[in-house]
């Protein structure tokens, strides 16, 4: 169905006219997708702490938080000082869920903006219904390459993508060769979703292009409840650099399937999602001693915004903030200064803030580069980080230069 001028304006103009979200003085809405029940239950429950923590900073002030926009002040100074609210819809991790849920907050609670997803097979569909409506979208966590290839207006993502991921693990392989370790037989294990299969495509796009040879590749059905044979397969390869992209559930399963079948690669590398979860750690992290992880946030530097928030983060939930939960927050936060800037709940007033955003490291609580979108709706600021897991925490390993520990290779496991 063609996305038409009045199918993106008018709709959403009448249905925020007709909601009480319209009222002077009355909260501003913005709608937060998430997986609250289901297998990434953990991750949506995490990231809805992080929303409700950051709604709270937006409406407070918080003046050890200034160099961020709408830390020192209370709500939203451009409107008034109304107060941003958080709508969270239970997504389900299922992408029509998702889809259904986006078109309920848009025309049942009137919210002025979504943002999050967790899945990129939920956010390919709930923002297919913000673009149809004329409501933007701040996806701050999907990687899925394709969500900003669709020529759409209203989706805006701040992450680091399947480019980006795909250019740190190269890198990190290749200095790691030049360093005299062996390297050159990859294996790629994904789950088969949009987000597994997306960010493996490119992986291996970018290591050919670097004439590199993928050895093996194992794509899986999502929450599989048995990956024996996959890890059989790996023993067999014995490949130097295993990179998986799993969510929470199958990173758990995999960790403890190797664990009983005695079988460690020399360099383990997590991609983000299911390894940076608190339950992973907390429930296999004991056998997972030196995994390699991809992350944006590294808490670890005494008196920066990370350390800040993660720490208001933990007394608030009392464990560490992840690097998923916490690029959720930056992109609902990256919402909220639009809006403020729009100074208005008019979507296209909302967009045009969005397209105009140029936010600077500091203004950030996570380490990107700043965030500016491209034609795209892209953040070509977005950068990443490797990070390795040490007792309970993982800590910054790669580059060198933005390291707070050595990296320690090859990997632990249980030893």
């Amino acid at each position: 169905m063609p996305i038409t001028r009045r199918g993106t304006l008018a709709l959403p103009a009448l249905a925020l006219a007709a909601g009480p979200a319209a009222a002077q003085g009355a909260p501003v809405k913005v709608g937060v997708l998430l997986p609250l029940t289901g297998n990434a239950a953990s991750a949506g429950n995490s990231a809805r702490a992080a929303i409700e923590l950051a709604t709270e900073l937006v409406n407070t002030p918080h003046p050890e938080l200034a160099s961020m926009p709408l830390m020192a002040t209370a709500g939203l100074p451009n409107l008034g000082g109304r107060k941003l609210e958080a709508v969270f819809a239970d997504n389900q991790g299922n992408p029509s869920v998702g889809q259904n849920q986006a078109l309920r907050l848009i025309t049942q609670e009137r919210v002025v903006g979504l943002t999050n997803g967790y899945q990129s097979s939920v956010a390919l569909t709930a923002s297919a219904v913000a673009e149809r409506y004329g409501i933007p979208y701040v996806n701050g966590e999907s990687v899925a390459t394709n969500l900003t290839e669709r020529g759409f207006k209203w989706f805006f993502r701040t992450t680091p993508i399947g480019p980006d991921i795909a250019r740190v693990y190269l890198d990190f392989i290749e200095e790691q060769q030049k360093q005299g370790r062996p390297v050159g037989k990859i294996a790629i294990i994904h789950e088969n979703t949009e987000y597994g299969t997306s960010i493996a495509d490119t992986i291996a796009k970018e290591a050919e292009a670097r004439g590199r040879q993928i050895a093996l590749r194992i794509p899986y059905s999502a929450n599989s409840a048995d990956v024996s044979p996959q890890v059989l397969q790996m023993k067999d390869v014995q490949p130097d650099v295993a990179v998986f992209i799993s969510y929470t559930s199958d990173a758990i399963l995999y960790m403890r399937t190797m664990r009983a079948q005695g079988y460690k690669p020399p360099v383990l590398i997590g991609d983000d999602s299911g390894f940076s979860d608190d339950s992973f750690i907390q429930t296999v992290g004991d056998i997972s001693q030196g995994v390699i992880n991809r992350s944006a946030f590294d808490a670890s530097r005494p008196g920066s915004n990370s350390n800040k928030i993660n720490a208001l983060y933990k007394a608030k939930t009392g464990r560490e903030m992840d690097d998923t939960t916490a690029r959720m927050m930056q992109g609902y936060l990256v919402m909220a200064d639009a809006i403020n800037r729009a100074g208005s709940t008019d979507p296209a007033k909302i967009q045009a803030a969005l397209r105009a955003t140029d936010l600077k490291p500091d203004q950030l609580m996570i380490g990107y580069r700043g965030v500016r979108f491209n034609e795209k709706g892209q953040n070509v600021l977005a950068s990443a980080l490797l990070v390795q897991l040490r007792g309970k925490e993982y800590v910054s390993v790669w580059p060198e230069d933005q390291a707070s520990a050595p990296l320690e290779l090859p990997f632990k496991g249980w030893s």
